[in-house]
């Protein structure tokens, strides 16, 4: 009887990659993750962990391994303005009362999925330089000479993706109109900042924002200026601290406190794209920020692209090597509509961080009231979800 399994190829080894391996694996599906660089890991510094993401890693067996790397955020995690006035909690829980909102170094996030994979599944080196499909396979090139042929590719290869024109026409990424400035203060350096939790200040065209990660052993900043110049989306851009303490002079003295301590910090060009008309493409689909690069100011990007892991392995775990190309389908269905809500969320949410509004009230009130939201985020399950979609088609 021929084997029928499914045989999947993802192209980039970043969180979204690495979570579609775990999400497969889960589900008992040949997958190998082909990545472009050396060797596997991720400059930068915090990613934000919410329970809508937590919630596959638990499934996959990873949740111990989040709750020694992060560092939970709970109680006093506080929205402020400029000079330090309350303006509201940071939710930190889903409805459940579940709190699995994290500070995580990106680099302990990566190691955490990457370590459960095989080394053979694991490929470095493989820079992706063709795709090409029939009906019955999928084929890739690498830069290196390798040609690798699957049922399923996945392109997980960020908001510069590779392979996206293979699905839809090339287009631009959407700057923003603002720059971040991002590193890590060592908390010995720091000790009178909570190591449990999240801290967002909101000035005319500015925020700033704060939360530990490695257990609490280091502190994670990031502060948002408007700029014109379209800078690259990139995390290991230098940039000048003493550009970054002047931006926030006058603010709140703890946020000058910490600006003190820095003495490395890193550009970040703010980049998404409009939401795509399509995902899929016979056999190559796309996932994470591949298909819908968003802005950071919902802490989305991760928990979305692990969603997606988590959907797709679901689909493709009621296919076979003929069916492929319509769970390819089904996954999108269940996928585009959400994703694209969370990016408009995330654009408007960085709206009302940089105040714009002549009576701070209204935006101090649109803060309180964004917690609904956040909930209709942090109590979603994308394998539930999936589930049902299956049963409805």
């Amino acid at each position: 009887m021929a084997d029928t399994r499914i045989r999947v190829a993802v192209v980039g080894g970043g969180i979204g990659g690495l979570a579609a391996a775990n999400a497969l694996r889960h589900r008992d599906i040949e997958v190998t993750v082909h990545e472009q660089a050396p060797a596997l890991g991720e400059v930068g510094a915090g990613v934000f962990l919410a329970p809508n993401g937590a919630r596959q890693l638990q499934r996959w067996g990873l949740w111990d391994d989040v709750v020694a790397a992060g560092a939970r955020l709970g109680e006093g995690s506080t929205y402020f303005r400029q000079d330090g006035t309350p303006v509201a909690p940071i939710l930190t829980t889903d409805s459940s009362g579940w709190n699995a909102v994290f500070g995580m170094h990106r680099a302990d996030l990566i190691d955490i999925l990457a370590r459960p994979l095989p080394a053979e599944s694991l490929l470095t080196g493989h820079r992706c330089t063709g795709f090409e499909q029939r009906d019955d396979v999928a084929r890739l090139h690498f830069g290196n000479g390798d040609v690798v042929e699957a049922d399923v590719v996945v392109a997980a290869d960020g908001i510069h993706s590779a392979l996206r024109h293979h699905v839809v026409p090339p287009s631009m990424p959407v700057f923003s109109g603002s720059v971040a400035y991002r590193g890590l203060v060592a908390h010995e350096s720091v000790p009178e900042w909570p190591t449990g939790a999240s801290r967002l200040w909101m000035g005319e065209g500015k925020h700033f924002l704060v939360y530990p990660v490695r257990a609490g052993t280091l502190i994670n900043y990031v502060g948002f200026v408007p700029s014109d110049e379209q800078t690259r989306e990139s995390w290991s851009a230098p940039g000048d601290p003493d550009a970054l303490r002047a931006a926030f002079a006058g603010w709140d003295p703890r946020v000058e406190d910490l600006l003190g301590q820095v003495e490395t910090t890193y550009w970040w060009g703010l980049y998404d794209r409009e939401p795509l008309p399509t995902w899929s493409a016979g056999r190559l689909t796309l996932l994470g920020d591949a298909a819908h690069p968003m802005l950071p100011h919902l802490g989305q990007g991760a928990n979305q692209a692990m969603e997606d892991a988590a959907a797709l392995a679901t689909v493709l775990a009621h296919a076979d090597r003929a069916s492929a190309p319509r769970a390819l389908q089904v996954y999108e269905h269940v996928r585009r509509e959400r994703t694209s809500a969370v990016q408009r969320g995330a654009r408007e949410n960085g709206l009302r961080y940089d105040s714009s509004y002549e009576d701070l009230s209204v935006r101090d009130a649109e803060i309180a009231a964004s917690t609904e939201f956040r909930r209709w985020i942090y109590d979603h399950d994308a394998v539930t979800d999936a589930e049902a979609a299956i049963a409805r088609l």
